[in-house]
């Protein structure tokens, strides 16, 4: 299973409300099944005690794998990203991870 993680460090604009009920849904829509679930973490704190945590928020879109997702993904990249102005003006970073357990 692959997670690929959308970060959105701290600074400017970013409407959580509208990224999760708009943006990741319509994300969901458009991939359909591929797409094994959604979430968004909302940064409350550092490493340290006190500290401001270094993203505001991070989505997370879980598929079994890094081809499945581009198959599911890449014919509406463009309106996925067309969408991103609507919640932010930061400038997210991604990764694709491969999940691996503690066993």
């Amino acid at each position: 299973m692959i997670r690929v993680s959308v970060m959105y460090p701290q600074g400017g604009k970013f409407d959580d409300a509208y990224y999760v009920n708009s943006h990741l849904k319509m994300i969901a829509e458009k991939v359909g099944p591929a797409m094994l679930k959604a979430e968004m973490d909302k940064g409350v704190a550092g490493g340290a005690p006190g500290s401001p945590a270094p993203f505001v928020a991070i989505g997370h879109l879980y598929f079994n794998s890094i081809p499945e997702f581009m198959q599911a993904f890449a014919p509406h990249a463009g309106a996925i990203m067309a969408d991103v102005p609507n919640y932010t003006d930061g400038q997210p970073q991604i990764q694709i991870s491969e999940i691996v357990e503690a066993k």
